[in-house]
């Protein structure tokens, strides 16, 4: 059995728990105004609300434990698959909070927002430089919605070809379920690019599938399966004599920073997840931006606002515009400006050399552990992986023990679980993404941790299938906890 740990015993009590009748953290002061009377009696409660009497130090206690409780970056390890969790510099967060950009309020003329409209001119530059496209927009709030604006421009310029007809779009079977659900929304119908034994797009596929009703194919690239598809090039000379467009998924950038121009492999546009590719904090369901580059097809198709700039007799001056041809706003304003200006320091402080000093480090990470654990884990396709690395534990599920049990099992040590059973393609699957930050003694501790739950998968399987064994909360009834979620206890 696992050694003991005396916290796993530890109550985890509620702020009701903690309470004493006539304990108080604060003094009103006293009443500077008439007391009035006569409130509609429908207004007013019928019993006492029994709120916790807590002194200002029970409190303070309380939730500086609680807070102490969450797992985030910057307290342990993160190779959240597919996700980017990079440490985030927080000279970005100290630039973002600056008042000029903090309380700048979306409303206001453009004539007293000149500073804020330079930098995001200067950063749809610096996005358009890594991607190689002509244009780009900031509007588009987050990847899924950047997926969505790239199919319904996609869908505009068919249409004003007249092609109305072209109404299907191929995804590759290793895609994330987004660009599907992307496509479908834009009334797309959706057809499946099998992978080959390689783990790459199957070619002769894609060839059969494009016909005279094929708008284009949603490609991402590295794919989700951690590889970067030798076959592209050739795929998307396909998609184009067919007289598709391709979209990228940008999901991935994190692995070609600074060494891989998308245009010039021959897509038509991509979304970026600035969240995760140029440093910003996750979390919560956001903040989010996945803005969209594209070439010259595109251009004028672009969501709106574009942020343009004009020298007249005045001097310099960046305006809001719409493109001719535009799809229309996709958000009510014109990004998330707190994760648009993050990015900015992001890319002012590394510049070309230092993304692609980025890019280097997250695939030589990546690749650092995928070579220290292939003798002990079974490998989804034993070739270099790019920025992250995909496991198979069908071997292990022979023995009892699932992908989610050693999920479980790496929360004992500290380190947030990998994420599960995606790709679908790969049984029982584990894909962990490193990130450029991770310093090398990080991923030695990580390797370690990794090769003794194997040895416990072989030797111990009892304590693997019983964790989290010293996490505030034991194992959960996962089903039950999404559809039937406790949202009133606090821990």
């Amino acid at each position: 059995m696992v050694d003991d740990n005396p916290l796993k015993h530890s109550k985890n009590r509620t702020l009701g728990d903690l309470s004493v009748s006539g304990r108080s953290g604060i003094q009103f002061p006293s009443l500077d105004v008439p007391e009035q009377e006569g409130l509609p009696k429908e207004l007013l409660r019928e019993e006492y609300v029994k709120l916790p009497e807590l002194s200002e130090l029970d409190v303070v206690r309380y939730f500086t434990n609680l807070s102490q409780k969450n797992f985030s970056v910057d307290t342990n390890f993160y190779p959240l698959g597919s996700c980017s969790m990079k440490y985030n510099p927080k000279i970005n967060d100290a630039v973002a909070s600056l008042p000029g950009f903090a309380r700048l309020h979306p409303l206001q003329e453009n004539a007293f927002i000149q500073g804020s409209l330079e930098l995001m001119y200067e950063l749809q530059s610096s996005l358009m430089e890594l991607t190689g496209f002509s244009g780009s927009s900031l509007a588009t709030l987050a990847g899924a919605h950047g997926e969505l604006a790239g199919v319904l421009m996609i869908k505009a310029y068919h249409e004003s070809n007249g092609d109305s007809q072209r109404n299907v779009i191929l995804i590759p079977d290793s895609a994330h379920g987004t660009n599907p659900a992307s496509a479908a929304m834009a009334g797309f119908s959706v057809a499946t690019i099998p992978s080959d034994s390689n783990g790459n797009m199957d070619v002769d596929a894609v060839r059969s599938l494009a016909k005279d009703n094929l708008a284009g194919a949603m490609i991402t690239l590295p794919s989700t399966l951690g590889l970067f598809d030798t076959s592209i090039v050739e795929i998307c000379q396909i998609i184009h004599e067919a007289g598709g467009l391709i979209y990228c998924d940008g999901a991935n950038m994190n692995a070609i920073l600074g060494r891989v121009r998308l245009s010039d492999l021959g897509f038509d546009v991509v979304h970026l997840n600035l969240h995760k590719t140029l440093s910003t904090p996750h979390g919560g369901g956001g903040p989010g931006s996945g803005p969209v580059c594209v070439g010259e097809k595109l251009l004028t198709f672009l969501p709106s606002p574009v942020v343009t700039k004009s020298n007249g007799k005045e001097g310099t001056h960046f305006n809001l515009s719409d493109p001719v041809n535009s799809i229309g706003k996709v958000a009510a304003f014109h990004g998330n400006f707190g994760v648009l200006v993050r990015a900015y320091a992001f890319v002012r402080a590394l510049g070309l050399t230092g993304l692609r000093h980025v890019s280097g480090d997250a695939v030589l990470n990546a690749n650092y552990i995928l070579s220290s654990l292939k003798d002990v884990y079974k490998v989804a396709f034993d070739r270099k992986c790019m920025h992250e690395l995909v496991l198979s534990l069908s071997p292990q599920k022979s023995k009892g023990v699932k992908a989610l049990d050693v999920s479980k099992r790496l929360i004992d040590y500290g380190i947030h679980p990998p994420t599960m059973y995606f790709p679908l393609v790969v049984e029982e699957a584990l894909m962990i993404e490193p990130t450029e930050s991770e310093t090398k003694e990080t991923l030695d501790s990580f390797i370690e941790i990794m090769r003794k739950i194997a040895i416990e998968c072989e030797e111990n399987p009892d304590v693997i299938l019983s964790a989290p064994n010293f996490a505030p909360i034991g194992r959960l009834d996962e089903a039950m906890a999404a559809r039937r979620p406790n949202l009133r206890q606090v821990y």
